[in-house]
């Protein structure tokens, strides 16, 4: 995807009066592609320890067509120096029935048939479509930023007729400095899926299984033995995979076509530019049937954090062989080597992922209209909708309200589109 034009409207003006006055004052500036933002700025202000958040993924984004039309960055700028730094991809003609879950696509069917164009909806998310949102910043966001950034989101989805704006899976503490702006703005707060983390606090991977609750702990073993059962299938850990990308490809449609969601899609050029992509660390683990790929997980690396990004599947013998299970077990043993102090996997598939020992990370959605009457609408329909679709994601791992967090009075929130595995629904502790 080309980048729109630098000439296009540079977002909210300079503050008025003289150079030397608006040298002092922070000021607002829209960049269309992360190839004008200063690698310098990105590198000070990014998640050191988020793989999900390294320059090389943003850049693999803008040159693939994952799900959005467009990316913009808007920095903060102060004394001509890049403070802080805000992602932003534009939908403008997004389908709600590729991000709702199976009870409302059933009942959008009839909408879909007599009037699709109904249901796509332009749509402006802000932070980081793969992972976890983040405003970057060196330090903590002063008010007066915090109000200059909701400020310059709201104009910018106004001028490029976005009329829904999202704030997409920020943990509480990412939202606590812009609350006041956003409550301003006509925003209201939902949780989002939560995100799935793997505290790496063992010095070995066996350390690590036997510090596993007891049932877990058999279930693992029972899903390692099998696996090993079947000579014909091994594991590898590649750091060059360029000459697997079509078969990988074929592989990761397998599980998005069995997604209840897809906001995001990855496709070739995307995975190729992750490939070739310079200074972003990632390995491949990849499953083999001889020399077919039948199962990967694509891990990045970033400090002392590693995320399993993307997986693919040969459902043909993914249960029977302990597929899904086996490449998380050589993500983390991999992860282990590496030093990592965790590991973070999918917002799908809480079952066997909470098996692994991982934890829930809490998130949240900030949303809003900016038009009145359909805030209203939105304000009115979609927690109780995104309550009923976090919970039937969840189960029985939905946490019960709290009085803390972001906002005490909100309902549980949406579903998040990612992939999801068949383990979600079964044969998860088999």
């Amino acid at each position: 995807m080309s980048p729109t034009s630098p000439t296009d409207p540079p977002g909210p003006p300079t503050p008025p009066g003289p150079a030397a006055d608006r040298a002092q004052r922070p000021y607002v500036e829209v960049l269309r592609s992360i190839d004008e933002l200063p690698s310098e700025a990105w590198d000070r202000l990014a998640p050191a320890d988020d793989p999900m958040w390294s320059r090389g993924v943003f850049a693999a984004l803008e040159r693939s067509r994952v799900g959005p039309d467009g990316y913009a960055y808007l920095t903060i700028r102060q004394d001509r120096r890049v403070t802080a730094v805000l992602p932003l991809c534009l939908f403008r003609d997004l389908r709600l029935d590729r991000i709702v879950g199976p009870r409302e696509r059933r009942l959008l069917a009839p909408l879909r048939r007599l009037a699709p164009r109904l249901l796509r909806v332009p749509m402006l998310f802000c932070g980081n479509l793969l992972g976890q949102g983040h405003v970057l910043a060196a330090g903590a966001l002063t008010e007066e930023t915090g109000r200059l950034l909701v400020a310059a989101v709201l104009d910018f989805a106004r001028r490029e007729r976005l009329g829904t704006v999202v704030f997409k899976d920020f943990a509480p503490a990412g939202l606590d400095p812009l609350r006041a702006a956003l409550e301003a703005g006509g925003f209201f707060f939902t949780p989002s899926l939560p995100d799935t983390e793997l505290a790496l606090r063992e010095g070995s991977f066996e350390e690590y299984l036997a510090a596993l609750p007891a049932r877990p702990r058999r279930n693992a073993r029972s899903k390692i033995r099998k696996f090993e059962a079947r000579p014909e299938l091994r594991i590898e850990v590649l750091d060059e995979f360029g000459h697997l990308l079509p078969e990988l490809l074929a592989l990761y449609r397998q599980v998005m076509a069995r997604a209840d969601q897809t906001l995001d899609v990855l496709d070739a050029p995307f995975l190729a530019a992750v490939h070739g992509g310079a200074g972003l660390s990632r390995r491949l683990v990849v499953c083999f049937e001889g020399e077919r790929p039948v199962a990967f997980l694509l891990c990045l690396f970033a400090g002392s954090g590693a995320t399993g990004a993307r997986i693919g599947l040969d459902y043909r013998l993914a249960h029977e062989a302990r597929l899904y299970h086996n490449v998380h077990y050589a993500a983390i043993r991999l992860a282990m080597a590496a030093g990592c102090g965790h590991i973070r996997f999918a917002q799908t598939a809480y079952r066997p992922k909470l098996e692994l020992g991982c934890a829930l990370v809490e998130q949240w959605y900030a949303m809003t209209h900016v038009r009145p009457l359909p805030r209203a609408v939105l304000r009115r329909l979609l927690p109780r909708a995104l309550a009923a679709a976090l919970a039937e994601a969840l189960g029985p791992h939905a946490p019960r309200p709290a009085p803390a967090g972001p906002a005490p009075n909100s309902p549980a929130g949406p579903a998040v589109a990612t992939e999801r595995c068949e383990e979600r629904n079964r044969h998860a502790t088999s």
